[in-house]
């Protein structure tokens, strides 16, 4: 009997304004997406070819106290070098840097990780350098829910 896998597609590139919206229900929906599951032919050893383009990083937000309370912790290797960055100094110096950081830790801990990477295109701003890709936008995969 001989396996079957399913042909990879044509790319296909998604455009998501992140203003106003929430860092955590925004990764998860982009982690989805560069992972390969909104699709049906979905395989967990397969790359997904899609791409996100992510604008307006600075106008993330979240719910909470988190802005107040969250760091990122990051060590040397050495004892007693751990190190805690506050949420706000990260957020101040490089909004797209907490983007990527959300989304990282949803994918998968494997080596396709990095690949998935690749396709995540984030900027701070509202300007981007993908037009000639004529992304879609995002909402088309995930419609905002009006009951909620």
């Amino acid at each position: 009997m001989k396996t079957s896998y399913p042909k990879p597609q044509a790319a296909k590139w998604y455009l998501v304004d992140a203003k106003g919206k929430t860092l955590g229900r925004l990764s998860t929906k982009i982690a989805t997406v560069l992972h390969g599951k909104h699709k049906p032919t979905w395989s967990p050893h397969q790359l997904s070819s899609d791409h996100v383009v992510v604008l307006n990083a600075k106008d993330v937000v979240l719910t909470g106290k988190k802005a107040e309370q969250k760091s990122y912790f990051s060590h040397s290797g050495y004892f007693g070098h751990g190190k805690r960055t506050p949420f706000s100094r990260v957020f101040a110096k490089d909004p797209a840097k907490v983007v990527l950081h959300a989304v990282k830790k949803m994918l998968p801990r494997n080596k396709l990780r990095e690949g998935m990477m690749k396709h995540l295109h984030v900027f701070e701003g509202a300007e981007h350098e993908h037009d000639a890709q004529q992304p879609e936008d995002f909402s088309i995969l995930f419609p905002e829910r009006k009951d909620v």
